[in-house]
């Protein structure tokens, strides 16, 4: 489904990714971890196509189609979703106007307002959201917590197949995490998307349960496991789960 192959990344002629590699088979989900200022971010912008981040080297393939050939609009229409560590304030436009227009670029122009407004109440009670929250503008004068959740109300409307989480974590108490983690594996079970998930939460991963975890470091993927390499991680840190990965032992 999604293909990265041979990426090099710059940002003011600095070099963030290199040699990046990546599969997403239809349906998986991955997570990518690593150190702080390791570029993990940096992907997720290139994927949304943010033209601050220079692609010097490589191809990025979706669905049979060249990613580094489109702008954000096309990318996002081809179903790309991504969640970022902390989604801005828009002043003027609600949440509610923002979906419908959303899904009137997804040719679902007939749909009935109040079909609408009932499923929007409807994800509001799965998410724990006050349903006020729908005509507030978009992340307005709310908590972290509050703004994940409305991006996870975005994704529920907007049925996205590619979701990309930059640290969805960022912002959650415990109760809220557990809240937004069930809430993407009930998503994920209903409709099949693609995860990337970007976090260094424990918690998140055990309920998500990924079918791959990605190491990077050194700007590329170094290391690729099951739920037991993030495990590996939070028991011994980074730099011990590399040496343990180089065969020596844990003592």
């Amino acid at each position: 489904m999604l293909t990265i192959k041979d990426l090099t990344v710059k940002v003011s002629n600095k070099t963030i990714l290199e040699n990046f590699n990546l599969e997403i088979k239809e349906g998986e989900i991955h997570a990518l971890m690593g150190k702080n200022g390791a570029g993990k971010s940096t992907i997720s912008k290139v994927l949304l196509r943010d033209l601050d981040y220079t692609v010097t080297h490589g191809l990025i393939t979706y669905q049979n189609k060249d990613l580094l050939k489109l702008n954000t609009t096309e990318v996002a229409q081809l179903g790309f979703y991504l969640v970022s560590q902390n989604p801005i304030e828009i002043d003027g436009i609600t949440n509610a106007e923002l979906i419908r227009c959303a899904l009137n670029e997804q040719g679902k122009k007939d749909l009935n307002i109040l079909e609408l407004n009932n499923k929007l109440k409807k994800y509001c009670e799965k998410l724990e959201i006050p349903t006020s929250f729908i005509h507030r503008n978009i992340n307005y004068n709310m908590s972290g917590g509050e703004k994940k959740k409305m991006e996870l109300l975005h994704i529920w409307m907007l049925e996205p197949k590619m979701i990309i989480l930059d640290e969805i974590d960022s912002g959650l108490d415990v109760d809220a995490l557990k809240i937004v983690a069930n809430a993407l594996l009930e998503y994920h079970k209903q409709f099949k998307p693609s995860l990337l998930i970007i976090t260094h939460q424990q918690k998140l991963l055990e309920i998500l349960k990924p079918d791959k975890v990605h190491i990077l470091e050194n700007k590329k993927v170094t290391q690729t496991g099951d739920l037991s390499l993030a495990k590996k991680i939070f028991e011994n840190g980074f730099s011990r789960a590399t040496l343990m990965a180089n065969g020596e032992k844990n003592e």
